[in-house]
């Protein structure tokens, strides 16, 4: 009765690889997935330079280490939750317990809202941060604008996610609201429940068959 609950409309079912890697979601996810490694890779490759006179890398972000740290973890945190939940979208049909899936639905929800926030932080920090850089020229500033187009594109994709599981959720909700039965309504039930039964003796007859009369003060 809740097999098609939470986008599991085959629980139980056999995975079919083709059919997983076309669904819209998984397309997006993938997409999310390259962009937060273009991100943190560059980073962590490019984003940090020698200014004159210094022996101390800095960010290429006018120098600011900490729009470079966030955007590294940022983006980092976001792989691994790809990842997770590309195997958790790839086993959501196997699961059998309509709870099960419904917490994961949550769960990518509350996730994929919290980081469109977070990478819409990243691309206003990242932004601002180099329109204030003065050192253009040592700086590699194709690496610098390609993490600032890839956090945009990471605010988008995310939204896309969080929209995803939102229907999920909603589907999910409606499938549950609509495979509910009354149990008084339940005739397949072994135990149907039971109406009140009158009693076998009417309000005026005793057992016997003798008519009882009130007494008359």
């Amino acid at each position: 009765m809740e097999s098609g609950a939470y986008g599991a409309s085959l629980a139980g079912g056999s995975f079919d690889f083709v059919s997983f890697i076309k669904q819209p979601q998984t397309v997006v996810r993938l997409l999310s997935w390259l962009s937060a490694i273009v991100v943190f890779a560059t980073i962590t490759g490019e984003g940090y330079v020698n200014p004159p006179n210094t022996v101390v890398a800095k960010c290429m972000y006018n120098e600011n280490d900490s729009a470079c740290s966030y955007a590294v973890g940022i983006g980092i945190l976001a792989f691994l939750a790809c990842v997770i939940f590309l195997m958790l979208d790839a086993y959501l049909p196997q699961m059998s317990n309509a709870k099960d899936r419904k917490n994961v639905v949550i769960a990518d929800l509350a996730f994929s809202g919290a980081w469109t926030f977070l990478w819409f932080v990243c691309f206003c920090l990242l932004a601002n941060q180099w329109s204030k850089t003065t050192q253009a020229a040592i700086i590699p500033a194709d690496a610098a604008r390609a993490v600032i187009a890839f956090s945009f594109f990471s605010i988008a994709s995310w939204a896309v996610l969080t929209y995803f599981s939102l229907q999920r959720y909603r589907q999910g909700v409606s499938d549950l609201a609509s495979s509910y039965t009354d149990p008084a309504q339940d005739h397949t039930t072994p135990y149907p429940p039971q109406g009140y039964q009158q009693s076998p003796f009417s309000q005026s007859q005793m057992p016997g068959g003798t008519e009882y009369t009130p007494p008359s003060y």
